[in-house]
């Protein structure tokens, strides 16, 4: 078969993968395009170990790695793992602007999801009147935005069942504090792509609830536990929104927290190489824990590597496309079957799409 031929084939796909060149779809799953986890659980959970298999509801937390890259001018994230379906809350905490942030975290920001970043800051003992720091990161690490993600059951339906709801809030983090960052919500949405959450500044999340794998339950270390684990809470925020400047690093800390944001879990990433919950968020200090309670999003694409770019010029362009087309059909080790399913086709053309242009 020609190559004019194959085009003709793929055409229907083209188009396809354009749309989602333009909007990836959110569903809760790290596929092919994420590559490798960036970073990957070793500490066991203490917040349930979830058995339920379902894609929605949850009865138990863990967070077992995560997935990031960027492309299309958008941060893209899988957090997997599972977050309980009682509100427990996934924090994300994003350094994208150098020498902007907040470390530790004040008690003066925006008051958005009732007050959770205040929660979390620092705050005056109405004891002794003493000023008491709040959340502190790693040296080095400054975050300038914040988002959380929770579920749990919402209003029955006409049977008495329950809806699975969830809900996103995000911030800005002044260097100062103050309560005129930008911040919104979005809300209730579902499971899975069907329920994915979009606020009015194009941020996206969704979840998959249903891993059953990752670590089990308990305090102890458990080397590369998460390992594996390809579903969970997916995030992508347009890096306009994130004031991100090319070339800038991003780093990004995420940990489970109770339903009000006041007992941080043992699941942290970067990981804690074992330990208990640590308890009131305001008094943990993660500089007294050895390692770095933080990823850095790799900067040369998903996985380590330039996705889809095959012949390794930096950039996935038509040179890319025509190489997967010459591979076209059964192709079981082919560089251009980008999801691994043994041949070349429509579903890796829409791969290709989805991280068109310049690598990252």
């Amino acid at each position: 078969m020609n190559i004019k031929s194959l085009a003709a084939i793929a055409a229907p796909f083209v188009l396809v993968g354009m749309a989602n060149a333009q909007e990836a779809v959110i569903d809760g799953v790290a596929d092919a395009a994420y590559g490798d986890a960036v970073v990957v659980q070793d500490t066991q959970t203490q917040f349930g170990d979830s058995n339920l298999g379902v894609i929605d509801w949850a009865n138990g937390s863990e967070l077992d790695g995560a997935f990031a890259y960027i492309a299309n001018d958008t941060l893209f994230v899988v957090f997997a793992g599972n977050l309980e379906s009682n509100y427990n809350k996934l924090d994300v905490f994003i350094d994208a602007i150098p020498g902007e942030g907040q470390n530790p975290i004040l008690g003066n920001n925006n008051d958005i999801d009732f007050g959770a970043l205040n929660r979390m800051g620092e705050f005056v003992d109405p004891e002794t009147q003493e000023v008491q720091p709040g959340l502190t990161f790693d040296a080095g690490f400054e975050p300038d935005f914040w988002i959380t993600f929770t579920g749990g059951p919402g209003a029955p339906d006409k049977k008495g069942n329950p809806a699975y709801d969830t809900y996103i809030n995000y911030a800005e983090l002044l260097t100062g504090g103050g309560d005129f960052g930008f911040a919104g919500f979005a809300g209730p949405g579902g499971a899975g792509a069907a329920g994915a959450l979009i606020t009015d500044n194009f941020i996206q999340a969704a979840i998959d609830n249903s891993n059953i794998a990752g670590v089990t339950g308990g305090d102890q270390l458990e080397p590369d536990g998460g390992a594996g684990v390809t579903t969970g809470v997916e995030i992508a925020i347009p890096l306009g929104v994130l004031n991100h400047t090319a070339g800038d690093a991003i780093r990004i800390c995420a940990f489970v927290n109770g339903g009000g944001h006041d007992f941080l879990s043992n699941q942290v990433v970067g990981p804690l190489a074992g330990g208990v919950n640590l308890g009131e968020p305001r008094f943990v200090n993660f500089n007294d824990i050895a390692g770095d309670q933080f990823f850095t999003v790799p900067t040369d694409g998903p996985g380590g590597g330039c996705f889809g770019d095959f012949n390794d010029d930096g950039v996935v362009n038509g040179a890319d496309f025509g190489t997967l087309l010459a591979q076209w059909g059964d192709c079981p080790g082919c560089a251009a079957d980008l999801n691994d399913d043994g041949a070349v086709n429509g579903a890796d053309v829409g791969l290709l799409l989805s991280v068109w242009g310049a690598c990252p």
